[in-house]
C-alpha cells in the first residue's frame, strides 16, 4: 500500500518540484495538501486539499507529513504533526537551534515516527558518491575543504530576509555545504571555528556568510552562504590519497539533469534523476517496512550545532 502524504504549504517549491515528485514517486500518494490559499493547495493536484494545516494531521488517512513552510514555523508543525501520530519531512533547516533538534528527534522517537531533514541534496547519487569516497578511506585523510552556494536574485519581501521567519543565509543555503561536510566528516564531533564573517541586512538577517572551520590540527574548511553575491556553487574536497571536485557550478542544486564529478584525474558520470523524488521513494519505502536510507538524525543535530557556533562566534 502507498505511502499517503500530508504536504503543509504550498509555495513555490511545493508547486514548482515537490508536489511533482511524490506524485512520479513509487509507493507514494499525494493525499491532501493544505495551504492558507486554498487554490494554490488545489494547484498541487492532491485527492483533497484544505485551508488548514491542522485539517492534514487531523486526517486519519495521512501516514505521513511534508512540512514546507518558513524556518520558524517548523518545530511548531513538527511536534503538531508528531502528536497527531504522523511521521515527518520537514524541509531544511529542520529547525532553528541544536536544542531544537534534540528535542524534536526525542518526541519523534519517543512517538515511534520517523522525523527526517528534506535537504534534499543527500540523496542525489553524486551527493552519495562523494560521502561515499570521503568517508571509505578512498581518498586518505581529509585536509581541506570548500563548499559555497551563494546567488543575487533574492526578492524583497520574501520570508528569508525576515528574522522573524527565521530567515538569513546561513540557513537558507549555508546549510547545504555544511551538510556536506558532516556527511564526510562522521567522525568529527565538532569543529574549531576560526573565523565567520557575516554581512547584515538592513532587515537584521546575514546576507552573507563565509567561515573558517578546523579540525584534527591542520585540517580545514572553507564554507560560504550569500544571497547577495555572484552564482557559486562549489564543492572540492581533498585529502591524503585523492580530491573530489564538482566543477558543473551546481553543487547542491542539480535537478533533473545529468551530472558530473571529477575524481582525481578522471571524470564520473551520473544520468538524470530526481533527488527530491528519490528522497519521498526511500522514506516511503521504510514507512511501509521496506528499505530506503534517510539523513541520519546525528547528521541533522550536528549541522545545527554548528550552526549554533557559527552565530554564536559572529553574535
Amino acid at each position: 500500500m502507498s505511502v499517503r502524504w500530508g504536504v503543509l504549504g504550498a509555495g513555490w517549491l511545493v508547486n514548482q518540484a515537490t508536489a511533482a515528485a511524490i506524485h512520479n514517486a513509487d509507493g507514494a500518494v499525494l493525499y491532501a495538501t493544505a495551504a492558507r490559499d486554498i487554490d494554490r493547495a488545489r494547484a498541487t493536484q492532491p485527492q483533497i486539499a484544505y485551508d488548514s494545516y491542522a485539517a492534514v494531521l487531523d486526517d486519519p488517512h495521512v501516514d505521513a507529513v511534508y512540512i514546507c513552510l518558513s524556518n520558524d514555523a517548523h518545530l511548531p508543525w513538527i511536534e503538531a504533526s508528531i502528536a497527531a501520530g504522523k511521521h515527518v519531512l520537514c524541509e531544511k533547516p529542520l529547525v532553528l537551534t541544536a536544542e531544537q533538534a534534540e528535542r524534536a528527534f526525542a518526541l519523534a522517537d519517543n512517538a515511534g515516527v520517523h522525523l527526517v531533514e528534506a535537504t534534499w541534496s543527500r540523496w542525489h547519487p553524486r551527493m552519495r558518491r562523494i560521502v561515499e569516497l570521503a568517508t571509505s578511506g578512498a581518498l586518505g585523510e581529509i585536509s581541506n575543504y570548500l563548499g559555497t552556494f551563494t546567488f543575487d536574485s533574492m526578492t524583497e519581501g520574501n520570508y528569508r530576509l525576515s528574522p522573524d521567519h527565521g530567515g538569513g543565509a546561513l540557513y537558507d543555503v549555508g546549510i547545504y555545504p555544511l551538510h556536506a561536510l558532516i556527511a564526510c566528516l562522521p567522525d568529527v564531533t565538532s569543529f574549531d571555528i576560526m573565523q565567520v564573517d557575516r554581512v547584515m541586512s538592513d532587515h537584521g538577517v546575514d546576507v552573507t556568510t563565509t567561515a573558517t572551520l578546523t579540525w584534527g590540527g591542520d585540517s580545514r574548511a572553507s564554507i560560504a552562504g550569500s544571497f547577495v553575491m555572484p552564482e557559486s556553487q562549489r564543492l572540492t574536497i581533498r585529502g591524503s590519497a585523492g580530491e573530489v571536485t564538482v566543477t558543473d557550478n551546481q553543487a547542491f542544486t542539480t535537478w533533473r539533469a545529468a551530472s558530473t564529478l571529477r575524481v582525481g584525474d578522471h571524470v564520473e558520470e551520473f544520468p538524470t534523476v530526481d533527488a527530491y523524488q528519490i528522497m519521498f521513494e526511500e522514506m516511503s519505502a521504510l514507512i511501509r517496512g521496506g528499505d530506503g536510507w534517510l539523513l541520519p538524525p546525528q547528521d541533522s543535530i550536528r549541522v545545527a550545532q554548528t550552526v549554533d557556533a557559527l552565530r554564536l562566534h559572529s553574535a
